[in-house]
Formats: C-alpha cells, structure tokens, sequence
C-alpha cells in the first residue's frame, strides 16, 4: 500500500532544495490559470451585469425598433423603409392598445452645454414620464418631468449624477441651476440616483441629460423617434399587446420595417454572443496551460536524469517500481497545484482591483475547474518521466555517472 503522505512530503522536500527551479516551472500553470480564471471571471460578472440591466427594465416591457434587429436567437441587420424613425402618429396609436400603461418614446441629442465649473458635450435623451417606470430610474433629489412638463413643453431637464458632477462641481450645486443647450435655456428641476456604468443600448445612465420629448422637437423639428418603449399592464398581457402593435404598425409600414423585442430575448442573444466570445478567450489563454505542462514534463525529464543514482539505490534497497512512478507523478502533480494555486491566487487579487471598473467575480465551480485541470496537467504531462524512472534497471541506474 502506498503511503501518499509519506509520497508528498518527499516531493515537498525535494522542491525545497530548489525553491527557484519550482517556481519557474510552475510560472506556465500559474499564467494560465490566471488568464483562464480572469476570462472566466469577466464573462461571468458580464452576464450578470446584463442581467441585472434587463431586469431593472421587469417583464412587462417591449421595445419597438426600426428594422429587424433579432433574427434566429441572434441580432441581424436589415435595412428599414423608416430609415430609423417612428413619429408622433406611433405613439398616439400605441397609448390607445389596451393593457398598455404607458408609452415612452425616445429621442436623443447631442450638444454642447455649459455648467459652473466647465463647458462639454452632453447626450440628451428626450422622453414621456413613463420612461421613469419602465426604465426604474429613480431620483436623488429633485423631481423627474412630469405629464404637466410634458404637456406644457417646459424647458426643465434632469441630469444624472455623473456629469452633474462634471459640469457642476456637485448634484446638490447642479440642482436648480440654469443650463443652455444650444441656446435654449433649461432648468434643472431633478438628479437621479446612480445606475453604476452603462446600461441598456451602450447608454451610460449616469451621464445622460433627461427632458421632455415634447420640449425636445426645438432639436427634433420632424418628431421622430429612434426607438418606442411599451410599459404593459402585467406580463400576463404581454402576448397580446404585441400582436396588437404589430397589427397597428402593419396599417403603415411593412413587416421588415420594424421588430417588437421583449427584454428577455434581447438578454438571451447578447449572452448567446458573450458566452460564445468569453469561450474562445479562454479556449485561446487554455493554450498556456498546455505550454506550462509541457514545461513541467521537459523540467520533469531533467530532474529524472539527475536522480538516476539515487532511483537505482532506492530500488535495490526494495522500492517497487510503482513506488518511484508515484513518487515523480506526485512530484509532477504537486508543481501543478502549486502553479493552479498561485494562479487563483494572482486572480482574486486581480479581480478584487478589476471590481473597482467592472463587476467581476469567481464562483466555486471556476476554483474547482482551475485546480482540476492543474491536476490533470500534471498527472497528464507527469506520467511519462515518471514512468521513465520507474522502468530504469536498479544495476544499470546505480552505475550511472
């Protein structure tokens, strides 16, 4: 019976004679469990980001687009009769579908603006007040437009707390303050609360400036909408308020000329599309793994021709040759798991910077799979010297010089 702890310690006593040799043999593992586990990391704190973007958005949700944009599970492109626009005629007839609450169309504008402490680009994006529930943006202080700002046009604007920062040193000194968008002036009536980072569609929330769509056709004189978003009464309707706006549509434009997306489906094929990218990264940063196990077996090869005395006297003192294949094979697997550790390690130090930028995290099943597979590497890679040493004749090994 082999006794595995008896096994390692002499493997860990081994390495301890060359602390330096070990480390640069197992620098291949350690920089390919890194880059696996940082991929891996990035894709998994990627889907959850958009996952958490969609569901701020809930259920009983639907967005109209121009042209086709979903196609097989996937986004495809196609050229729209619109030429990208809804108008005015839409959205009245959008309001009018049963179980649908409310209608938020979406126009934007970029110009420049100038706050107390600067003068700089601004997105706007010119919208009803239902887009305050059904894209969840919530306010910090202040107030969001409302139906009457709506009706009345007003020249008010919302601002998000990020370049409320910029333009004005602060949210509290940007409240209540005058702005000018290409000559018009705006009052800010509202800051709201931080989204963290960009959102659905590439906007990043935070930055953007909010007002009424109404007040917006000063920038907007043909009234046209890049995309109309449906808040429905409940998810239970939401089968039937689509075909509903399809019928609706249909009366004006042909059915290649715009797509009617649920949140869900949008989130199944950009994650279809990361998951397959995150994939082939991590397949392509596997490649140093196989590199660092072919480092191992070469280092391996070398520690075999140096110990070939020491293999012969340990066979005619009685060593059975399984013996010795379990003794370099626990050698070759403890470099790995060496490597795998180091690795998880530089990991979780990177991830915990990486955190500060983008919401990366490693779960239990990326710590199992690293370790895994570093073990594989080194029984894999391993077992050829070890075999080599464990078939060397005890006479001929104590006769080498």
């Amino acid at each position: 019976m082999i006794n595995l702890i008896a096994v390692y310690k002499e493997a860990i006593a081994d390495f301890s004679r060359n602390k330096v040799r070990t480390f640069l043999t197992s620098l291949g593992i350690l920089i390919g469990v890194f880059a696996v586990v940082i991929l891996m990391a990035l894709g998994l704190g990627l889907k959850k980001y958009i996952s958490d973007q969609f569901e701020a958005l809930g259920k009983s949700t639907l967005f109209l687009v121009p042209g086709r944009v979903l196609s097989g599970g996937g986004f495809s492109a196609s050229v729209s009769s619109l030429t990208g626009r809804f108008d005015n005629r839409d959205l009245e007839n959008l309001k009018r579908i049963d179980n649908v609450i409310g209608v938020a169309p979406i126009a934007l504008k970029s110009a420049k603006v100038m706050g107390t402490i600067k003068e700089d680009f601004a997105d706007i994006l010119f919208s009803s007040e239902a887009i305050v529930d059904i894209m969840g943006f919530e306010v910090d202080m202040g107030r969001f437009f409302n139906k009457n700002d709506v009706t009345k046009r007003a020249k008010v604007i919302v601002l998000g707390p990020r370049i409320a920062s910029d333009l004005f040193g602060s949210s509290e000194e940007a409240l209540g303050k005058k702005i000018r968008i290409e000559n018009v002036r705006f009052t800010i009536i509202g800051i709201t609360k931080s989204r963290g980072g960009g959102g659905m569609g590439g906007f990043d929330y935070d930055k953007y400036f909010y007002g009424p769509y109404t007040t917006g056709y000063i920038f907007n004189p043909d009234k046209k909408f890049f995309r109309l978003s449906v808040k429905v009464k409940s998810e239970n309707y939401i089968s039937q308020v689509r075909e509903d706006i399809k019928q609706k549509l249909l009366k004006r434009y042909e059915e290649e000329d715009f797509s009617i997306v649920e949140p869900t489906e949008l989130m199944t094929a950009i994650t279809s599309i990361f998951s397959i990218l995150n994939l082939v990264l991590v397949a392509i940063a596997a490649v140093s793994l196989v590199v660092g196990g072919i480092g191992i077996m070469n280092i391996m090869y070398v520690t075999v021709s140096d110990r070939i005395k020491e293999i012969g006297i340990r066979r005619a003192l009685g060593a059975h040759q399984s013996d010795i294949l379990y003794q370099f094979l626990a050698e070759s697997i403890l470099l790995s798991l060496t490597g795998g550790f180091l690795g998880l390690a530089f990991a979780y130090l990177g991830i915990f910077f990486l955190n500060r930028y983008f919401p990366a995290y490693i779960d239990g099943l990326t710590v199992v799979i690293s370790l895994v597979v570093s073990s594989a590497i080194g029984i894999t890679f391993g077992v050829f010297p070890a075999r080599k040493a464990a078939n060397l004749e005890p006479v001929e090994a104590m006769r080498y010089e």
